[in-house]
């Protein structure tokens, strides 16, 4: 590699950095299987409870209630069933709007779609790369109407039906000012927590804030149930109504098989809730990897010109579920050739999402100013973030 000029970022100093933490064919994100992981799951299959009854799921449920402080947890399939259920419960109807990040994962507007509703785009903020709450607070003052069922955009007449914000990267959003302007337009924030298990805001875990929120357990994520997610609520009938709806709204009865109103099969099953329940017991010390990681990948970046590490807000503590470097906006243009060199030398890389206003199903959806969203875009690379590539705890 060429050393860096005044136009070009030197991708070769970038490769040095990673080459020398991480191992040769470094993944993006790997799950890290041990513990009890075997011994659950063999018990599901020495049981047969393999399904969506079983003592594992109610066990995972408890665990994943205990760790995040949320008084109600639901399993589900995935996180984008969970995101789904949420915002049925949260109140969203066919023909509303549902504002969400531009900048965050396809599963957050396609959730609102399978309500029915229209994704209305939000743009984020540098510090936590999540919804910017004090741009949409002045947003909603320009757009937002009174309506005997709540706030209308005066715009195209819809009725917008709940926020939702996710928390990119496991850093979590700033959530003090965005529940205040959702008290104020007296609208439901749900949070998609799908990326942030073990991340906390002042404090208290993410996905407790908000009316309902969603974690999901891929098998790309901090700990993995290999396909599921969890709805969690601090409301015992919103809690109630989502394991009826998830489990096809089936009537409690001997024998009798009826249903009172359409469901869905998004249940977990006791298999992925046993493995689940493994990683629960593991996530500590997860949790406690991926940090040493991010703090030797800050460290070893401080001296890159042209590009800077992802850290977390000040006012959280981040799971670094995917880390991330930012390139200098001057630098903007030098991102896919980062990626190239990288993927080149067997380094995986890759950029964010593509922000989902760009998407052709979504083209047409109403939006604020996204210019900050869009920044991001151009500069961010995500940079490999298992677990297992952390260096040795001191000692």
């Amino acid at each position: 590699m060429t050393a860096a000029t005044a136009d070009n970022l030197d991708t070769g100093a970038v490769i040095e950095v990673l080459a020398g933490l991480l191992p040769d064919g470094a993944p993006l994100h790997e799950p890290d299987l041990g513990g009890n992981a075997w011994t659950y799951v063999k018990d599901c299959l020495d049981t047969g409870w393999v399904s969506s009854v079983g003592s594992y799921v109610d066990r995972f449920e408890r665990m994943v209630e205990s760790f995040t402080g949320a008084a109600h947890a639901v399993a589900t399939v995935n996180g984008t069933a969970a995101l789904h259920v949420a915002l049925q419960l949260a109140g969203v109807r066919p023909g509303d709007e549902v504002i969400v990040p531009t900048l965050t994962f396809v599963a957050t507007a396609n959730a609102a779609a399978y309500q029915g509703a229209v994704p209305h785009f939000a743009d984020s903020e540098p510090p936590t790369l999540g919804l910017d709450p004090r741009k949409l607070e002045r947003y909603l003052e320009t757009i937002a109407g009174p309506g005997a069922d709540g706030p209308h955009n005066r715009g195209t007449g819809r009725r917008i039906g709940a926020v939702v914000c996710m928390h990119t990267f496991g850093h979590p959003v700033d959530l003090d000012p965005l529940v205040a302007v959702c008290q104020r337009f007296d609208l439901p924030l749900v949070e998609d927590a799908a990326e942030s298990v073990g991340s906390t805001y002042k404090g208290r875990h993410t996905g407790t804030f908000g009316r309902l929120a969603i974690l999901s357990f891929n098998g790309n994520k901090t700990i993995t149930t290999g396909g599921g997610g969890a709805i969690l609520t601090g409301d015992a009938e919103l809690a109630a109504a989502a394991r009826h709806l998830t489990t096809t709204a089936k009537a409690p009865h001997r024998w009798d098989s009826a249903h009172d109103q359409v469901g869905f099969n998004y249940r977990m099953p006791n298999l992925n809730a046993a493995l689940g329940c493994a990683q629960m017991e593991q996530l500590p010390a997860l949790l406690a990897a991926k940090r040493r990681l991010a703090e030797a990948y800050e460290h070893a970046f401080d001296g890159v010109a042209g590009v800077r590490f992802m850290v977390e807000p000040p006012f959280a503590r981040s799971n670094y579920w995917l880390n991330a470097i930012l390139l200098d906006p001057d630098r903007a243009a030098d991102r896919d050739a980062v990626l190239a060199a990288t993927n080149d030398a067997g380094i995986m890389t890759r950029p964010a999402w593509t922000p989902l206003h760009r998407l052709p199903m979504y083209r047409d959806c109403p939006r604020m100013d996204l210019g900050v969203a869009e920044d991001l875009y151009r500069r961010l690379v995500n940079i490999p973030s298992g677990p297992r590539l952390a260096p040795a705890a001191d000692g």
